[in-house]
């Protein structure tokens, strides 16, 4: 039953980078936490997949970065930090519930606060 295992944790790595890849044009929709979890679960299940998005040109050093520190660039924080204030800005104009626009904001701000709290790195993994 190893097969079933590994099938799982190439589901979900697939699964992990196609939401990664759709957050990329889409507000509101995380790029970075669904492309970790695809390399997270694809060094589970899938190797080949895990080592592809480490050598790649664009998430390779954001990975190995988290991996090995924690670490976010500060590009990518500035670059969450607009979504998330577009998507915030987005939720308030709709007609949602109030209860609604209030909880998610402060989901946002506290995610927010967490993500510019960890440690920055440079363009280089040592």
């Amino acid at each position: 039953m190893d097969w079933v295992r590994v099938l799982h944790w190439k589901i979900l790595a697939v699964v992990s980078l196609l939401l990664g890849l759709a957050g990329i044009p889409l507000p509101g929709l995380p790029t970075v936490p669904f492309i970790l979890l695809a390399a997270w679960s694809g060094s589970k299940g899938w190797p080949q997949l895990e080592n592809w998005l480490l050598e790649h040109p664009r998430f390779g050093k954001d990975i190995a970065n988290w991996r090995r520190y924690g670490a976010v660039s500060r590009r990518a924080k500035y670059l969450a930090s607009g979504m998330m204030l577009f998507s915030t800005s987005l939720l308030w104009l709709s007609d949602s519930p109030r209860y609604l626009q209030l909880t998610v904001t402060l989901i946002l701000m506290a995610v927010a606060l967490w993500l510019w709290r960890r440690p920055e790195t440079t363009n280089t993994t040592d």
